[in-house]
């Protein structure tokens, strides 16, 4: 099962994902979210980034060829871009400057779920309020699940992600504001028992552990 913990802010937050075993962190940059960084800040964490784990800028009011040039100069592994702003003609210009792109949005907006159909390697479902916290109706999945690389987030902590998984079968699972003490701020214990109860289920036959 492909971990990915989301809105990290220290160097510490980075350590204790990577060292628990999550297999992706997300750094953010946007400016509507409170796990939003100040861009000065931005290369020293993406720097400290162990090798082997995927570091992940995301962006949901960046203009796309924008973050894309971001994520190129910083050296980040891939691009999140989040949100119902970004169409086909965004991530066609992103493409053109950075290639590897994850593609996040919500059921309640209509997407198309299959993978890759906006040229994105990975495809994220969350709630239609990201970084909420909120569950949402995991039955829509009934006629619209995706196959292939596809995280699940909104809502999942470390009491509810084994469930979670087991009910929506994705390849992996995006984490934010279910491992924090308040928003904004990981709690790193929270962090270490998600990444294990999420570990913990089965891996999705002939799915690759990694992008």
């Amino acid at each position: 099962m492909f971990v990915k913990v989301c809105g990290l802010a220290t160097t510490a937050d980075i350590d204790v994902a990577a060292g628990a075993g999550a297999d992706s962190i997300g750094l953010v940059i946007s400016g509507t979210s409170v796990r939003g960084l100040d861009r000065a800040r931005v290369p020293a964490l993406v720097a400290h980034v162990p090798d082997g784990v995927v570091s992940v800028l995301v962006v949901n009011d960046t203009p796309a060829a924008e973050a894309a040039r971001i994520a190129a100069d910083l050296g980040f592994d891939a691009l999140q871009l989040h949100g119902r702003a970004y169409g086909r003609p965004e991530f066609e210009a992103a493409a053109g400057i950075f290639p590897h792109l994850w593609r996040a949005t919500a059921l309640a907006d209509g997407p198309d779920t299959r993978v890759g159909a906006l040229g994105e390697e990975i495809l994220l479902l969350d709630s239609p309020k990201a970084g909420s916290g909120s569950r949402w109706d995991l039955s829509l999945l009934e006629t619209a699940r995706p196959e292939g690389r596809w995280l699940l987030a909104g809502g999942l902590a470390p009491h509810n992600v084994a469930e979670a998984i087991a009910t929506a079968r994705p390849w992996g699972v995006d984490v934010s504001s279910g491992v924090e003490s308040s928003p904004g701020v990981k709690d790193h214990a929270l962090v270490r028992a998600f990444v294990s109860a999420a570990k913990a289920t089965a891996q999705p036959s002939g799915a690759p552990a990694r992008p």
